[in-house]
């Protein structure tokens, strides 16, 4: 029997994004701040560190496959959720455990090897929780509701980041150890709270049930029926083109996520309450943007969104070409509007490259396009983070200048998401809409002329 839509239960799931959006800006915010600019590292080794998740992405497909076909303490979904996030809250205490042994001694190498392992278990627990979440608020929803319900789910996500950014800053206005494990112990307990409560008993009994009369000859079947379909998607050249707009579009947007925050405190001496707020300004642009154009462009055909995708990437690299000009200038008041332009691109580029991400799957393989498309995004992602932090550490040693460092690296980064353009364009999105039968022969040519 298919679920009812409920926005009480729909609004309760959500707010297991809190949890994730307080994580993501402790870790990826304030620590890498810290690390950077009060304790003088490098910033490869912190990106890399950052970045680990990322490069660890292919375990997402995997728990999402473990999740579709192998119950997991007697349920399909939740369990699963729950053993991600436990190991997620268990790796903040090594996080502050490791800042605290930075305090005594910056050479301590133990101290690296207690973030590494705080970075292991948040990076796995992400991927092993992330897919079978997005699946459980799928299932909770009758079909016609299914995409208005991960949608919302992930404009929460982008909404909780600056509301969690602001409140960090306030309460870690200048850096401390107590302050930080105040972040801390609020992080694990309030998130640890959310990713409980939100999806209590929202898995029902017939879909573990359902999950349980899978054989294990099954899971063998359905793991080939997978992999088959991953190498017809490799061999299609408009699916590899995608992939590598994909990638492109996104390392370069997110190349600048490690070193933002250092670059504030380095070539414009912004305090650590303001740089915090920088993913906050950004990034509440882009739920504002995201909002606005679901509203405007709901019934818009998911074929017809190439278009928009262009002009948020244009606003993207404009923006980027501001910031780079805010480091060579180092101008303060120029920060602040470029980040603003970014995120404003950010919001048109997601809502339209979502969509798109749709329109190039093929039903009877959804979850095998799909999940490529996710693990390029992260993959690609994970490598700009890493790129950011190598790029300044390089750059700076040449140059002897932060200043022409971080410049040179958000002016690659707006060239990479011009590039991206042309990239998108190369993307033949009308012919698999025409073969995939979600359009006709004549609205596919009308398309192709838009793109």
């Amino acid at each position: 029997m298919e679920p009812r839509f409920s926005w009480g239960l729909l609004l309760r799931i959500c707010t297991f994004q809190i949890g994730s959006a307080m994580g993501d800006i402790l870790v990826t915010s304030i620590w890498n701040r810290i690390m950077i600019v009060n304790f003088g590292f490098p910033a490869l080794p912190v990106g890399a560190l950052i970045a680990l998740r990322y490069l660890l992405s292919p375990l997402s497909m995997y728990a999402g496959f473990r999740s579709d076909t192998t119950p997991f303490m007697g349920m399909k979904r939740t369990s699963y959720i729950w053993l991600g996030r436990g190991l997620m809250v268990a790796s903040f205490p090594l996080l502050g455990l490791s800042v605290t042994l930075f305090e005594m001694n910056r050479n301590d190498s133990i101290a690296w090897v207690v973030a590494l392992c705080s970075f292991l278990l948040y990076g796995t627990g992400t991927l092993l929780s992330g897919s079978p979440f997005l699946a459980l608020v799928r299932d909770a929803m009758p079909k016609v509701r299914q995409g208005l319900a991960l949608s919302i789910a992930e404009t929460v996500l982008i909404l909780c980041f600056p509301i969690a950014a602001i409140a960090f800053s306030l309460m870690l206005s200048t850096y401390t150890l107590a302050g930080f494990w105040e972040l801390i112990v609020l992080t694990a307990a309030v998130g640890g709270f959310f990713w409980v409560f939100s999806i209590w008993g929202v898995e029902k009994r017939a879909v573990i049930q359902k999950a349980s009369e899978h054989t294990q000859e099954t899971t063998r079947a359905q793991f080939k029926e997978f992999h088959a379909a991953m190498r017809k998607i490799w061999d299609d050249p408009r699916a590899r083109a995608f992939m590598l707009f994909l990638g492109v579009a996104t390392l370069s947007a997110w190349a600048q996520d490690a070193i933002l925050e250092p670059f504030g405190a380095e070539v414009l001496q912004a305090t650590m309450a303001q740089t915090t707020r920088y993913s906050s300004t950004w990034q509440g642009a882009t739920a504002l943007i995201l909002i606005a154009a679901a509203i405007i462009w709901r019934k818009r055909p998911p074929e017809k969104q190439g278009p928009i995708a262009k002009i948020g990437l244009g606003i993207m690299g404009v923006g980027m070409l501001l910031l780079a000009l805010t480091a060579f200038s180092e101008i303060r008041w120029i920060v602040n509007p470029a980040l603003l332009v970014f995120g404003i691109g950010f919001g048109f580029y997601t809502f339209a490259a979502f969509q798109l991400m749709v329109v190039m799957t093929l039903d009877k393989a959804a979850g095998a396009y799909l999940g490529l498309w996710t693990v390029t995004i992260l993959l690609t992602r994970g490598v700009g983070i890493f790129a950011g932090g190598a790029l300044r550490d390089a750059l700076h040693a040449l140059f002897q200048s932060y200043s022409l460092a971080y410049g040179v690296i958000f002016g690659l980064e707006g060239l990479g998401l011009l590039v991206s353009i042309l990239l998108l364009t190369r993307v033949n999105i009308a012919s698999f809409a025409r073969d995939a039968g979600r359009i006709p022969i004549t609205d596919a040519q009308v398309i192709a002329a838009e793109m």
